[in-house]
């Protein structure tokens, strides 16, 4: 009988050890799942052999409930069996249009970002996967603009690339002008330039005379501070020979 309770004993001290040691096993856990989404499935030839290709968007936001995507990337299978991805920066509700705009007879891949500021700016990139090759076309450069304030409340704008100027009559913020110390009396109490903004962004356009369609870029310049609007610059662009070729510039005031 005593044998037997010593056995008894025994065997549920082994049996305790084992659970305390599954308690802490060193096994690796399983790495908690990310907050991918999904945003949009794409069905497109980009690769220029006929059959359509799967553009898969996708993203992971700042945090579960919000409106920003601080990851944003496409996973593209083509018809060929590749696994390409482009990454995108990151922003708010982004998109891919499917357009060819280097003219060689395969749809590019046009990617927009809304970054959120109160310029109403957007991130964008442009590649193209010819013949299963991703690259990069990139976009055109911001206009070379020279523009400042002159005496009796007017601002002198140029567009060197095209040789064109313009002046704008500030006269209507003069009371504005003078608070901010920019002007006395209407006259410039120093030098001072212009703000001209980046790219807000792209859109394809029909190009009048060309073949296919090129790219409408928009550049805001303004006063003394953003909101400050003076005007919007409209530049029509058209890749050509492996580079962006500037075909005109409209100037609009606001």
């Amino acid at each position: 009988m005593r044998k037997e309770l010593l056995f008894a004993f025994g065997a549920f001290f082994i049996m305790s050890l084992h659970a305390i040691a599954g308690n802490y096993s060193t096994e690796p856990m399983e790495k908690q799942p990310v907050n991918e989404m999904t945003l949009k499935v794409y069905k497109k030839d980009v690769t220029g052999d006929g059959k359509k290709d799967t553009i898969t968007l996708k993203a992971i936001p700042f945090s579960p409930d919000a409106l920003f995507l601080k990851q944003i990337w496409a996973d593209i299978k083509t018809s060929r069996g590749s696994d390409i991805r482009i990454d995108y920066e990151g922003g708010y509700e982004p998109k891919i249009q499917f357009v060819d705009l280097n003219h060689d007879g395969i749809k590019d891949m046009l990617y927009s970002v809304a970054t959120g500021g109160s310029g109403g700016l957007y991130n964008m990139a442009l590649d193209t996967l010819a013949d299963n090759k991703l690259v990069n076309i990139g976009l055109p450069e911001p206009l070379t603009i020279q523009a400042q304030f002159e005496d009796q409340y007017k601002a002198s704008i140029t567009f060197v690339d095209t040789n064109q100027s313009y002046t704008v009559d500030l006269s209507d913020r003069k009371e504005e002008y003078e608070r901010l110390g920019i002007y006395t009396d209407g006259n410039l109490n120093e030098p001072m330039e212009l703000m001209v903004g980046p790219y807000a962004f792209f859109e394809p356009v029909k190009i009048l005379g060309k073949r296919g369609k090129g790219l409408k870029g928009y550049q805001q310049i303004s006063g003394a501070y953003h909101a400050d609007g003076i005007g919007t610059a409209t530049s029509y662009w058209y890749y050509e020979k492996g580079e962006w070729k500037l075909i005109k510039i409209k100037w609009r005031e606001n």
